[in-house]
């Protein structure tokens, strides 16, 4: 029993080796995951207890989880027996097709990478290409909303600036989940976008099997109480101007409120100075066609030129961006108010009042004043005075300099010189005036919501 046994170096160090696993997997691992893990608590306890809406646990159960448990809904289920049917597939296909698409869908939240890196990386970009100033906000918002309540915010879509900077502006109420295009799907840029919590979609598809899956998912986390960020138009503005809300995310959502839980639509309006893609949302919007890409030697030449400017001293910003929150809206009394109501009023409803808290900044003001032709830099002042107390008129919500429109007109005047839009003169450049027109359409659609019924709006 006690004798020598002689063993081959080899089988002594996988003996050894095996050994070190089961001591490790038994022991040691177990140990360190329960310490980290209960440090983790305590910091997602922390972050909570400052956070006015507290992450959901649907947000943060693990994403393998979830993609089971989506793909195992019985709502999906019956969409995958509909689908096997109609289709003449095997019901193991139409399974294995739903729960890739639930695989494709569901993120993976890590709170760490949203508030350590995310929302500091947001401030950080946000503030270096703009002056942000926070518009309008409904005093509702700081009062206090009804914590059970499901929140989600409803925007209108200026440029993909718009995810960074609302991720910022919010970070103090909770983590925002977002439905993100097939813009976004590109690795190592969808892990990253997966992992701060948003989900991806697929605009304009026409598989139900994928449409039915999808419309679970935003059905089970609005259920959940998970606090989201959607974009009505689903896709950017082409014109400049707030568009019609499209009915897919808004319909799955109405139609999967249940009696336990309400949801609030908080409508959230976005402006800029400076558009990043401005050109390029021209184009498209030129050529009638929303499939549109900036090639990526044309974005790195725009991202290296600015950061030499920047190491230049020359970057002066971009000017202003801005965003106004208006009055939530309850979509329990919505439905109680208008029972019979389809789903296009409420978005109509909702487009309305994002259009209603749109912030007016200094360019777009600018840009509408030069419509008119004026003379000389008195006349514009003149012109810009008259729109802005029409736009005050109005409701519109003025986010000019407190300097005065003086200094609204520097700020919005320069950057156009600057680009070579206008001339001294003050006359547009060739080729400039749809860019000018992409600018100034916020502050005439503004204007012409103003109007009565059936009144005319004059441009000069």
């Amino acid at each position: 029993m006690f004798r020598e046994v002689a063993l081959p170096f080899w089988l002594l160090v996988l003996i050894v080796g095996f050994a070190a696993v089961t001591f490790a997997s038994h022991f040691l691992f177990p140990s360190v995951r329960w310490f980290f893990r209960k440090r983790a608590e305590r910091a997602l306890a922390q972050l909570n207890a400052r956070l006015d809406r507290p992450i959901e646990w649907f947000k943060l159960a693990r994403r393998q989880d979830m993609i089971v448990r989506l793909a195992y809904d019985p709502k999906v289920m019956a969409a995958v027996a509909d689908h096997a049917v109609e289709a003449g597939i095997p019901g193991e296909v139409a399974f294995e097709e739903a729960r890739h698409y639930a695989r494709e869908i569901v993120p993976g939240f890590s709170a760490t990478l949203y508030f350590g890196v995310a929302t500091r990386l947001a401030r950080w970009i946000s503030r270096g290409l703009y002056r942000v100033r926070i518009g309008k906000v409904d005093p509702a918002l700081t009062s206090g909303l009804d914590r059970k309540a499901t929140v989600i915010f409803v925007m209108n879509h200026r440029s993909n600036m718009d995810y960074v900077l609302v991720t910022w502006l919010v970070a103090n109420r909770s983590a925002l989940s977002y439905a993100v295009g097939e813009w976004a799907r590109v690795w190592p840029l969808s892990r990253l976008i997966r992992a701060m919590g948003a989900y991806f979609i697929r605009r304009g598809s026409r598989n139900t099997l994928y449409r039915r899956v999808l419309a679970r998912y935003v059905q089970m986390a609005t259920e959940e109480g998970t606090t989201q960020a959607i974009f009505p138009e689903g896709g950017l503005s082409l014109d400049g101007r707030v568009g019609q809300a499209k009915m897919g995310l808004l319909n799955y959502i109405v139609t999967g409120a249940g009696l336990g839980r309400d949801v609030l639509f908080v409508p959230v309006g976005i402006a800029y100075d400076r558009v990043l893609e401005d050109r390029v949302l021209i184009r498209a919007g030129q050529a009638g066609e929303r499939r549109f890409r900036a090639g990526i030697g044309a974005i790195l030449r725009f991202v290296l030129v600015n950061l030499w400017r920047r190491l230049r001293g020359r970057f002066k910003g971009f000017g202003t961006a801005a965003a106004g929150f208006g009055p939530p809206l309850s979509l329990r009394a919505f439905m109680a108010a208008n029972p019979e109501a389809p789903t296009e009023v409420l978005g109509a409803h909702l487009m309305a009042e994002i259009e209603k808290v749109v912030p007016v900044l200094p360019v777009p003001l600018v840009a509408a004043a030069l419509e008119s032709q004026p003379a000389d830099r008195a006349a514009l002042a003149d012109r810009m005075a008259a729109l802005a107390a029409a736009l005050d008129g109005a409701g519109a919500v003025l986010k000019l300099p407190p300097q005065g429109l003086a200094q609204a007109l520097d700020e919005g005047l320069a950057p156009l010189l600057g680009r070579g839009l206008v001339g001294e003169d003050l006359r547009p450049s060739a080729g400039s005036a749809p860019v000018l027109a992409f600018y100034a359409a916020p502050i005439w659609q503004r204007l012409e919501a103003g109007l009565p019924a059936g009144a005319a709006l004059r441009r000069t």
